[in-house]
């Protein structure tokens, strides 16, 4: 008996904490998790290794762009991350680090092609004669 005289719940764990317990997943939704990212990795897989699309850049983008989909579906249904956990934070501590990814790559992007537009082009000799 705990000292306020109730029995203690049969399910409270060590993750209660502040009066509301933590998120977690059912059977169901880890296996409608694991099919979605199943899928989300097959369809990339496929549309490189099948040359769907003429254009090298039509492919790479529907790749990034399943790859951002499975980015979210593992957030939420393996991380259990939602608006409404740890009063938010979580939420803010992910957006910060999408700013911080996007700024990132965005300049390294940026980086990549100002070099490549001012490298020097060369010939096939000259490349034949490098050490």
């Amino acid at each position: 008996m705990s000292s306020n005289g109730h029995a203690p719940h049969p399910h409270h764990d060590a993750h209660d904490t502040h009066g509301h317990q933590a998120s977690h997943g059912t059977f169901k939704s880890y296996m409608t998790g694991f099919a979605l990212s199943v899928v989300l990795t097959a369809i990339p897989f496929w549309l490189v290794m099948a040359k769907v699309f003429a254009s090298p850049l039509t492919t790479a983008a529907l790749v990034m762009a399943l790859g951002a989909i499975q980015i979210v579906v593992h957030m939420i249904y393996f991380l259990h991350m939602d608006t409404k956990s740890e009063g938010g934070w979580n939420m803010m501590a992910l957006i910060f680090t999408v700013v911080l990814v996007v700024i990132a790559l965005s300049g390294s992007l940026w980086v990549m092609h100002n070099l490549n537009v001012n490298m020097m082009p060369m010939s096939p000799d000259m490349m034949r004669n490098m050490p």
